[in-house]
């Protein structure tokens, strides 16, 4: 017979997920600030302090678009951007078209080799309120890693990797893969993902 754990010592472990009381649910304090995408997210918007991946086809098709209205809004609100690894370099003036203070945004070029690394450091800091990640490699023992990095510094982590790493478990709190017209979510914690994709329109490269 296996041995018994108790409760207390799985959520330490981190091996089970702590419900949230029923009632009314309040207003996320970390809207996508996309109407679709929010109502079809149990907490109404990105999960806090938690690692969202966001799984492409290919580089480019609207992926940062997705999450300019957030970037824009903690920028304004006084909090830190980073992005380590962007696989171009970011283009300045659509940024600040699309409201982001480009003087709380910060680009962390590891030349992909310590992109893990510089990722796990940005989110434990609690200098930033939302990290972007380019990693070429992020295996599970990775991307646990960088889920418990979010939770120390209270960040939102976002990671974007290829489409077929979708095949694989993944200890992130939310996964979204892109798909022609739409963006399929994956994985939510605390609620069902729905049948059909959520509708979005691809936004043009920043």
């Amino acid at each position: 017979m296996g041995a018994v754990l108790s409760l207390d010592t799985l959520l330490a472990q981190r091996r089970l997920w702590r419900g949230q009381p029923g009632g009314r649910a309040e207003a996320a304090r970390e809207p996508s600030g996309h109407a679709a995408l929010d109502a079809a997210l149990p907490g109404g918007g990105w999960p806090e302090a938690s690692l969202t991946e966001l799984l492409l086809p290919a580089d480019g098709v609207g992926e940062l678009g997705l999450l300019l209205p957030t970037l824009a809004r903690l920028t304004r609100a006084g909090r830190d951007i980073a992005w380590v690894d962007p696989p171009y370099r970011p283009y300045a003036p659509a940024l600040a078209r699309a409201g982001l203070d480009l003087t709380r945004l910060h680009v962390v070029d590891t030349g992909g080799r310590q992109s893990a690394w510089a990722l796990e450091q940005c989110l434990r800091s609690q200098a930033c309120g939302a990290v972007l990640g380019w990693p070429r490699q992020a295996d599970d023992k990775t991307l646990r890693r960088l889920q418990v990095a979010c939770e120390t510094g209270q960040a939102l982590g976002f990671v974007f990797r290829p489409a077929p790493a979708a095949r694989n478990p993944s200890p992130a709190a939310l996964r979204l893969q892109f798909e022609a017209g739409g963006v399929r979510i994956l994985k939510c914690r605390g609620g069902h993902p729905p049948a059909s994709p959520v509708p979005w329109a691809p936004a043009t490269r920043h």
